[in-house]
């Protein structure tokens, strides 16, 4: 936001687990214990008081929530529902608020609905980040007023320099497809895995380099079984040689060097209802190849021939799809020109500025709310701070 606005300031609201103290550096303004209503309300009462122009909410549901579980009360079952902790926050707020979407699911329970009925009518603006979440709000959640699209953003990268990041990375000779970000089952790794036989009996030279640390909610709950079990999947494959990890935190620069190095990226997913995906964004931005499950934003952002889309939990269909792209050299240059020309208005920069024209530009007034200013100066970032590999603010930092 400072780079396409120079003359703003950004002062941060951090949202933490309940039992977790950090120290933060100077842009963290305000603290919010996730999950206490009061402590919202208080964060709320506070930026009233400051001289903040503008409140920008990075909405993920887990940081603004809670769900409750279906119980049993005098002989019938009580469905369950999501209890929300965003809307207390915004009845409180005096100041202009701009609320970033991150998640959109269809099929939503009332509760959910509820919720997000609430954010439209309590925000000056509402923002998304695909054109099938504008679809979704509309039809399934009766959200009457103007929604606006900014793409998901990504770092501005140059398409260069395969094969030296591949020297760096010590895998020079190789054909690299990848995946990176937290690891967890829900990005379905165990059935690239299981493709890449059919990968290498093509290209013998092939390697599946899965990139990250194993998710932090994963691990207090389970410790390191999944990743262990993949790394036992490949070796009864007999694929040791043919995939490997990379188990640590991701930088940007990680990340990038990364994509620059290889040949396909995969996103074999298995949440259909995914409608961003920040790993995916960067994948385009890099001008990589790409294969994907059909989730959402998958299906929205590899149309019209930027990508390959195959069914979930389908390892053959996987092989044969990176294989088409690997044995084909002029329609992979295709697709990557493809995916490179869709994604250059979406890097970080063009992002903000988006962001800001936001800002500036004449919205509603809605009901308890100041309308936004003509030129916001400053603002505060609603979001949630965490370590290396954590979610920040409903942002994929580093991916989801």
């Amino acid at each position: 936001m400072r780079v396409a606005d120079p003359g703003s300031t950004c002062r941060v609201a951090a949202i933490d687990e309940p039992t977790v103290l950090r120290p933060y550096g100077s842009e963290v303004r305000w603290r919010i214990r996730q999950g206490d209503v009061d402590s919202y309300r208080a964060a709320a009462r506070s930026i009233n008081a400051s001289n903040a122009d503008a409140v920008n909410v990075q909405h993920e549901f887990g940081l603004y929530g809670s769900w409750t579980e279906p119980t049993f009360t005098r002989g019938r079952w009580i469905e369950g529902g999501y209890d929300d902790h965003l809307r207390p926050f915004l009845e409180v707020l005096t100041k202009p608020v701009v609320t970033t979407m991150h998640t959109v699911l269809p099929r939503p329970s009332p509760s959910m609905r509820g919720a997000v009925r609430a954010i439209a009518e309590l925000s000056n603006e509402v923002i998304v980040m695909a054109a099938t979440a504008v679809d979704i709000l509309t039809t399934e959640y009766g959200i009457t007023t103007p929604l606006r699209v900014i793409h998901h953003g990504m770092p501005t990268i140059e398409p260069h320099g395969r094969h030296r990041f591949k020297a760096k990375l010590g895998v020079q000779g190789r054909t690299i497809v990848s995946t990176f970000g937290l690891v967890d089952p829900r990005k379905g790794l165990q059935y690239m895995i299981e493709a890449m036989p059919e990968v290498v009996s093509r290209h013998p030279d092939a390697l599946y380099l899965i990139a990250g640390q194993t998710h932090p909610d994963l691990v207090r709950a389970q410790g390191e079984q999944y990743r262990k079990g993949l790394v036992t999947q490949a070796r009864l494959q007999g694929m040791e040689d043919h995939v490997a990890f990379i188990d640590q935190y991701m930088s940007q620069r990680d990340i990038i060097e990364l994509l620059l190095a290889t040949d396909v990226y995969v996103t074999p997913y298995l949440d259909p209802n995914q409608i961003t995906s920040g790993t995916l964004s960067s994948a385009l931005g890099a001008g990589k190849a790409v294969v994907s499950t059909r989730y959402l934003h998958a299906s929205e952002a590899l149309s019209d021939g930027r990508g390959v889309l195959v069914d979930f939990r389908d390892p053959g269909q996987l092989g044969r799809a990176v294989v088409s792209i690997l044995d084909d050299p002029v329609a992979k240059r295709s697709l990557e020109r493809a995916a490179f020309a869709y994604a250059k208005d979406a890097t970080w920069p063009r992002a903000a500025e988006s962001r800001s024209a936001a800002g500036r530009e004449p919205h509603p007034h809605r009901r308890g709310r100041d309308p936004l200013p003509p030129r916001a100066g400053g603002d505060v970032g609603l979001q949630r701070r965490g370590g290396p590999g954590r979610r920040r603010g409903g942002t994929a930092a580093p991916c989801r």
